[in-house]
Order: structure tokens, then C-alpha cells, then sequence
């Protein structure tokens, strides 16, 4: 891991989201011929990307890591079985993540989501798209591409969905349809972030409907986390009771099992 200290120095810098902030709007392929600064090291990249070696390590677990369920790719210490589907039955068919939520990664994340870097978006929609195009088997080509509906209190404080962000660059750099409007949220619940795993299994359920028919739809669920799976199972049990055949989660990150807060009863 070359540029750990540059990771940890620039973690709360807010330097380059000005200067990035433009990227957003650049036509992709000629962004992605324009010299840039790595958002982790500053280093030589391009496009607004990480550069090379920053993204080999924010994807090496997840790409070297062999043991992990084969359906939510939670990272397994032990050949026990995966802790969190032996709670719960997925409704959901799989999961493709890019990386584990740890150093550095979660450091992009948290950029993106608490510090508003939009810019980020585009740059982190490619590193997911390369995690889908490399996993087997392939997704369909008709393949319904949904993010997961924010509620209105995050909407208020961040100023944006940070899952539909995700899903509008994700959808042309895997040349599939995007609906966003496929799914609502017509409950608010409180913040999953705050919450305990026993929390968000109880919460998850009736948070989300699908607002039509869907027969035999492969629907890919894109989310920038994936803690318990409580939440893509909620919106996978209403997508296949609209008729959906398949359903994936496609996200950014998904969070090893050890740092997750105990249960106390």
C-alpha cells in the first residue's frame, strides 16, 4: 500500500474538490484525455481518475480476497458460512462489489457522500463498471439498471442522491438502460448509518415499492454501500414481487463484517 500516509494527509482536504468539480460535466471521452490529479495522492492521472497504482489499491481486496459468500461477497474469515445470509434468506440473486469499505476506499466514500465532491461520481462509477464488466456470468444486455432511492432527510443535507449519481455514469459506461423512477421510498425511516445490523433488518421491510409491472425483469440495484444487506433484500423482495426474475446489487463498497458495531441485548 505505497500511498498510505498520502491518503491519511489528505483525507479531510477539500483542496482538489474545486478543482474537479468541472469534471462533471466534461463529454467522457474527452475528459478522460486531460491530465489530472489522483483524487487519493495526488499523483499524475488522468480524466479525473485515480491514477494507476491508488487504484490497484483501493481494489486489491476484493479482487485477492478468495474466500467470500458467493452471494453478498461478504469477506469470510472462517469456512463457517456467511454471518449475514444465515440471518436471512436474500431475495436478491447476487452482489457485485469493486471494493471493501476500509483504507483507502472508504476514504473516496466518504469524500463523495460528506463532503458533496460530485466529482467523484464519474470517477468512481468507473471503478464499479470495471468490478461488473469483469464479473462472471455477465449481465444481460437488457438489464434494468435502479438506484436506490435516498430519503428526503439525506437528500436535504447532502443535496443529492449519492446511489442515482452513481447509476447515471454507471449506465453508459455498461451501455444499459437507468430508471430511476422504477422504485420510491414512501417511508422515511431514520439513518441506517447510525443504526445497529438488528435495526436495519427490522427497518428495511416496507421502506420501498416498485411502481410497475416488471415480468421477468433483470434488475441491477446500484448503492454506493452494502452493510447487512437488509436494504437490498427489502427492495429485491418488492422488485420480484413486480414480476422481476433476476435482481443484483451493484456497489461501490461493501463493509467487512469485523468492523461492524456488536449487538447488545
Amino acid at each position: 500500500m505505497a500511498h498510505t500516509w498520502r491518503w491519511r494527509e489528505l483525507a479531510g482536504s477539500r483542496v482538489l474538490s474545486a478543482g474537479l468539480a468541472s469534471w462533471r460535466n466534461w463529454p467522457a471521452a474527452l475528459a478522460a484525455r486531460i491530465p489530472s490529479d489522483c483524487a487519493l495522492c495526488r499523483g499524475a492521472a488522468r480524466g479525473g481518475q485515480l491514477c494507476p497504482d491508488c487504484r490497484a489499491d483501493v481494489t486489491h481486496s476484493m479482487q485477492s480476497l478468495a474466500r467470500r459468500c458467493p452471494v453478498c461477497r461478504l469477506a469470510l474469515e472462517t469456512a463457517a458460512g456467511c454471518p449475514d445470509c444465515a440471518l436471512r434468506a436474500p431475495a436478491f440473486d447476487g452482489v457485485v462489489a469493486a471494493f471493501d469499505y476500509a483504507m483507502p476506499g472508504d476514504l473516496l466514500v466518504r469524500q463523495f457522500k460528506a463532503e458533496r465532491r460530485f466529482s467523484h461520481a464519474r470517477m468512481l462509477a468507473v471503478v464499479l463498471a470495471d468490478a461488473v464488466l469483469r464479473h462472471r456470468p455477465a449481465l444481460p444486455g437488457n438489464t434494468i439498471l435502479v438506484p436506490v432511492p435516498a430519503s428526503r432527510a439525506s437528500v436535504l443535507q447532502r443535496g443529492f442522491n449519492p446511489a442515482a449519481e452513481l447509476a447515471r455514469y454507471l449506465a453508459p459506461q455498461l451501455a444499459l438502460r437507468c430508471h430511476p423512477h422504477l422504485l420510491v421510498r414512501h417511508q422515511e425511516g431514520g439513518r441506517q448509518t447510525h443504526m445497529r445490523r438488528a435495526q436495519r433488518l427490522r427497518q428495511a421491510p416496507g421502506l420501498y415499492a416498485c411502481t410497475r409491472p416488471i415480468e421477468g425483469a433483470t434488475v441491477a440495484v446500484v448503492d454506493d454501500v452494502l452493510t447487512t444487506g437488509s436494504t437490498l433484500h427489502g427492495i429485491a423482495v418488492q422488485l420480484k414481487a413486480a414480476g422481476a426474475g433476476v435482481v443484483w446489487g451493484l456497489v461501490l463498497a461493501r463493509t467487512p463484517y469485523r468492523q461492524r458495531t456488536p449487538l447488545i441485548f
